[in-house]
């Protein structure tokens, strides 16, 4: 069967298990209106949160955890990226990843924030929001965007700050798959359409859910995979998988580098990329222990589950490299890491230690068996392993979370943090296994398809791609006017 014939095949079956996926989705949306007609009677009644119902060590721990992701894109993922590449391509890793992470702040203020967790003006609210609070009209300080099962609401301005790093983050990880051979105009406005047509609409089908009354009713109002019950605590399809099958369309779009494979191109730096990982580790702690929205024992479950998930990703990787190479790698220690960070994403506070370990290891394992081999084999050049470790990782990971969420091996189960009602009923790891293969599959096929479209688009009209002197010259001097190093 041709590739052609297998993407139709696979097309196919998905678009027939979204069609009967919907129907279950409508089904427990209409099971979420009933339960709120049935609510207590203090449901009824109008409920106004007021000032002390802030806790302010919530307020306090979701601003840290704030600056603490976006210390993930400037400077670690910056720096991570910038010391693999070579010198002569240095400072235009630097400035793509500094100019997406304005450029998708503004966005997010513009009508991110909206299109991700508002419904109200939608034509398809399962699939993505409406404008309403475009230009965070509506928002203020007296403004909450989110309430808990123990009545304390967080501040809306909070929430909006934090999903904005995510926003951030998400486009820069996408230039990793094509560095050194992208021109850096039609990567920006790559962004912005990537962000609206694609992040945008998955951060709003994973994450979004809204009620007449939060604090006392079930969610009424969700999106398409929230409905399905998909689990993913920090990101995985949202941040990883996403920005990973971007990354593989965009690379073989834009074609390999002109030498690759028949030159050598070693990092110019692996002290910055240690730098990077480390910083990248430091802040995925904001990343994925801030994704409970509060200060309490489950934000410490996700910290301490990213801390051995990861520690236990970088030895795998750097035993596997001894084994296989005879020596471990930095390099392959660093990537290890990354990996465990981005398998244990999406299960950060659903596992117990002990599987986040196993997740962190068998990721980081199969992780490495792409990187080496199948790239190898299938010769696409994605720079810097970002469909390889985000994308294969958070795959893993997305699939795996419906494994170490089983209570039987010291998971939570089914549970939404930072709603009042949890799914009831003895959890079910095979269905629940099936719900997060077919999240994974959504993603990738809404995600494929919008990134193609766009990259093309962009192909074929003003250029994707310098001329081959530019490449051979460096993206630095003829892309912005400057070296990363003057000697």
């Amino acid at each position: 069967m041709t590739i052609s014939k297998k993407i139709a095949a696979v097309a196919g079956a998905l678009g027939a298990s979204l069609i009967a996926a919907s129907s279950a989705w409508a089904n427990v949306a209409a099971n979420a209106v009933d339960a709120v007609a049935e609510a207590a009677p203090a449901a009824a009644a109008a409920f106004t949160p007021t000032a002390d119902m802030v806790n302010k060590g919530d307020v306090a721990w979701m601003l840290v955890a704030s600056a603490f992701v976006l210390m993930m894109s400037v400077p670690a993922l910056a720096l991570f990226y910038g010391g693999l590449v070579r010198t002569k391509n240095m400072l235009s890793v630097l400035m793509q990843v500094l100019t997406i992470v304005c450029v998708a702040a503004l966005v997010w203020f513009g009508w991110g924030y909206s299109m991700a967790f508002t419904s109200t003006g939608s034509p398809f609210p399962s699939l993505f929001g409406g404008l309403d609070k475009a230009f965070l009209k509506g928002v203020d300080p007296s403004t909450f965007a989110a309430t808990f099962s123990n009545g304390v609401y967080l501040p809306e301005y909070v929430f909006v700050i934090f999903q904005m790093t995510f926003a951030c983050i998400t486009p820069a990880l996408i230039v990793g798959a094509f560095a050194e051979r992208v021109k850096f105009t039609p990567l920006i406005i790559f962004t912005v359409a990537w962000l609206t047509l694609a992040y945008f609409p998955i951060a709003h089908m994973v994450w979004y859910w809204a009620g007449p009354d939060f604090l006392y009713a079930a969610p009424t109002d969700m999106g398409l995979l929230y409905g399905w019950g998909a689990l993913d605590f920090a990101g995985g399809t949202v941040v990883h998988i996403n920005a990973g099958i971007a990354g593989l369309v965009g690379c073989l779009v834009i074609g390999p580098r002109i030498g690759y494979k028949s030159e050598p191109m070693p990092p110019h730096s692996l002290v910055m990329t240690m730098i990077g990982a480390s910083l990248l580790w430091i802040g995925w702690f904001g990343f994925n222990a801030g994704s409970g929205l509060e200060a309490n024992a489950f934000g410490a479950l996700a910290f301490i589950n990213t801390f051995t998930a990861t520690a236990a990703a970088g030895v795998t990787w750097a035993v596997i490299e001894q084994i296989v190479h005879k020596k471990p790698s930095l390099l392959g220690a660093a990537s290890g890491v990354v990996a465990g960070l981005v398998a244990i994403t999406p299960a950060a506070g659903f596992a117990h230690p002990g599987t986040a370990i196993i997740l962190g290891a068998v990721a980081s394992g199969v992780c490495f068996v792409f990187v080496t081999t199948v790239k190898n084999a299938l010769k696409y050049d994605d720079t810097l392993d970002v469909f390889g470790i985000h994308c294969v990782g958070g795959i893993i990971g997305a699939i795996g979370t419906g494994v170490v969420a089983n209570p039987d091996f010291g998971g939570q189960g089914w549970i939404d943090y930072t709603a009042p009602v949890a799914k009831a009923g003895v959890y079910d790891m095979g269905a629940q296994v099936m719900t997060q293969i077919w999240a994974v599959g959504t993603t990738v096929l809404w995600t494929g398809t919008v990134s193609l479209v766009l990259f093309l688009a962009l192909k074929y009209t003003i250029g994707l791609r310098p001329t081959v002197e530019v490449e051979q010259e460096g993206l630095d001097l003829a892309e912005h006017g400057e070296r990363a190093y003057n000697y």
